[in-house]
């Protein structure tokens, strides 16, 4: 199942641009939201979308990673939009595995 989810860029704790996937972090007021995982989808932001890789964590955190996106989206509004589920959100042992991870979430979107 696709959702749709509106939302406002906040700042996040800046651990996915350290790993050098920044990504926009999400305040919704959605209340239907996909269960916990990665998926990949679109993002519209500017009136431009972008390929995204998307991560519905726990506490119902969101954040989504713009294929080809470097401005600056703190306050703005972005829809997003899951179009398929790739995995089950985890944990990894290491920052390492989890870089490695992403590059292959990333391909898939």
């Amino acid at each position: 199942m696709n959702y749709t989810i509106s939302g406002i860029v906040i700042k996040g704790d800046g651990y996915g641009r350290k790993l050098g996937f920044p990504t926009v972090n999400l305040k919704t007021q959605t209340k239907e939201l996909p269960p916990e995982g990665v998926y990949a989808g679109v993002v519209a932001l500017d009136g431009v979308e972008y390929r995204a890789g998307i991560v519905i964590g726990p506490r119902d955190r969101i954040e989504a990673h713009l294929i080809g996106y470097e401005g600056d989206a703190y306050g703005k509004t972005v829809i997003l939009q899951t179009k398929k589920f790739l995995r089950k959100y985890q944990k990894f042992d290491t920052e390492q595995e989890l870089i490695i991870q992403i590059k292959k979430d990333i391909e898939k979107c």
